[in-house]
């Protein structure tokens, strides 16, 4: 599972890769989609806005388990909609997998904090000064 329309290539070749299928959150309900839906807010940080993610109902049931695959983690805000979806659709969340994870930021601490499994490619430690520090 992940948002469009950034977390898709990524997602389809963790998909491919896995031979799952992967879903993603629209960030506007088409009108083909139907009333039967899952949804979940996020507050875009580039736009300073909430939008409101939607994912079929009949892509995602309570014998579902799912991970979520983004690009970035950051502040958590994709990962809290994603979270919610997940939680309406009675589905079981086995993880969480991003390209880049800020670890300056609060989206791994609270994701870990609620005992969900992170795993990142990349993690920074910062970006002051205009330098990236890595983190191991």
């Amino acid at each position: 599972l992940t948002v469009e329309a950034s977390g898709i290539a990524v997602a389809l070749m963790t998909g491919l890769s896995l031979k799952v299928p992967v879903v993603f959150a629209k960030k506007k309900q088409p009108s083909t989609m139907g009333t039967d839906t899952y949804c979940g807010q996020v507050r875009s940080f580039t736009r300073e806005e909430v939008i409101e993610i939607v994912v079929a109902g009949s892509y995602l049931g309570p014998t579902d388990r799912v991970l979520v695959i983004d690009d970035f983690l950051a502040s958590g805000e994709a990962a809290r909609g994603l979270l919610k979806i997940i939680e309406q659709a009675g589905a079981t969340l086995v993880g969480f997998g991003t390209v880049i994870e800020k670890v300056f930021q609060s989206g791994g601490d609270f994701l870990r904090e609620k005992g969900i499994r992170v795993e990142s490619l990349v993690r920074i430690g910062s970006l002051a000064g205009g330098q990236i520090e890595f983190i191991d």
